[in-house]
């Protein structure tokens, strides 16, 4: 398994910017962790893709760490990075960053990685330089 040196993977990384709606936010006027876990996975699964060119399906996350709430009318920004590389998978960590959109104060509010596994047809795990059937 391999692991990231300085700069291995930076041409792997995602971003996606979203701004929190009334609709995902909780009683609080904070976005939902639901909500923010699924761009996370999103992310994930994007830079996964994108990095091994294969169909790529979430395995597992490891650790969520939810630091600060992202208040309704911030932007979210997500960055997806590979970090490492298996077999057959690929482990990205992921950051969220919310930012007042008024001010341009940001700060890491959510962030964890993901493994993501390569499928074939048949959902099952194929190596990552292995040619994929669709």
């Amino acid at each position: 398994m391999e692991t990231a040196g300085k700069g291995e993977f930076d041409a792997f990384e995602t971003r996606m910017v979203e701004m929190v709606f009334p609709t995902q936010t909780n009683h609080y006027g904070t976005l939902f962790g639901g909500h923010a876990l699924e761009l996370m996975d999103k992310s994930a699964f994007i830079t996964a893709s994108r990095y091994a060119r294969k169909s790529m399906v979430t395995a597992s996350s490891e650790r969520i760490d939810f630091q600060t709430p992202v208040k309704q009318g911030y932007l979210v920004e997500v960055i997806g990075r590979i970090v490492k590389r298996g077999n057959s998978s690929v482990t990205v960590n992921v950051e969220l960053y919310g930012e007042n959109l008024l001010s341009g104060e940001r700060h890491l509010c959510a962030h964890g990685n993901f493994v993501l596994v390569s499928v074939n047809k048949d959902s099952k795990p194929v190596p990552l330089d292995a040619v994929v059937e669709e």
